[in-house]
């Protein structure tokens, strides 16, 4: 995976327009069902559904927060480390079980690709340096979504949980992992979101919007490798935009 440049394909300006199209579509389809519904119909037959299943797709912005180590203020090699993002999709399945009228516990497993850097500038040259890691994760979500009263076949809602992610790809124990930085394939992280549901004839679409942040340092500690030496911790950061569609 180390050859393969997926973060070349979305420069900043593909970012936005990546962007500018998923808050268009939101919009638009938060207008149709304010023009098609009049009353909350199609809400009331999914009502009376104690759970339900579906898929969802997904962008996701993924990045690494990046603790400085105590090595990092006497080195006389780099000047600056940090991490930077990149564009993914997201695959998942939906399990959905009601908790009453307006609480739901939602499993959604399934796989994300993502793409993260490490950039370090030289204090010599001032020359920057990117290390690419990407990632293959299997996902485990657990959610519970607390959701408004429905109003015209449509209501808001809420979520937070916690999610394990294991990546199937990892680095960490190949031979080429002695000149590579090593990262944890296990990653525990909470997370917190809010979107919509429409609810249609046949199916419940619902677009939403989620931060996830990791529980605890991912970093596997290389007392060899000097990129390694100048990070203290590292913790993921995600944010995605998902669309849901059940029933």
């Amino acid at each position: 995976m180390e050859g393969i440049k997926l973060r070349n394909l979305f420069n900043i300006h593909g970012s936005k327009i990546t962007f500018i199209f998923i808050l268009s579509f939101f919009i638009g389809s938060t207008l149709m069902a304010q023009r098609n519904y009049r009353g909350n119909y199609n809400y009331k037959d999914f009502q009376k559904k104690p759970y339900y299943f579906g898929l969802t797709i997904g962008v996701n912005s993924s990045n690494y927060k990046v603790g400085q180590s105590k090595f990092f203020i006497n080195n006389d090699s780099i000047d600056v480390v940090s991490g930077l993002s990149g564009i993914g999709i997201n695959l998942h399945m939906i399990a959905n079980l009601k908790l009453g009228e307006f609480f739901d516990f939602r499993f959604l497993p399934g796989f994300a690709f993502s793409n993260r850097s490490f950039q370090f500038k030289e204090i010599d040259t001032g020359l920057t340096v990117d290390r690419s890691i990407e990632s293959v994760f299997f996902e485990l979500p657990f959610h519970i979504r607390f959701k408004s009263e429905p109003y015209k076949d449509k209501r808001f809602f809420v979520l937070g949980g916690l999610k394990y992610n294991y990546d199937v790809s990892s680095n960490s124990s190949s031979r080429k992992a002695r000149t590579l930085i090593k990262i944890s394939p296990h990653d525990f992280q909470w997370e917190v979101g809010l979107g919509a549901q429409f609810f249609f004839p046949y199916f419940i679409f619902s677009p939403e919007i989620k931060f996830s942040r990791g529980l605890g340092n991912i970093l596997i500690y290389d007392n060899l490798l000097y990129e390694s030496r100048v990070m203290e911790n590292v913790v993921s950061e995600i944010f995605t935009i998902s669309f849901h569609f059940e029933g």
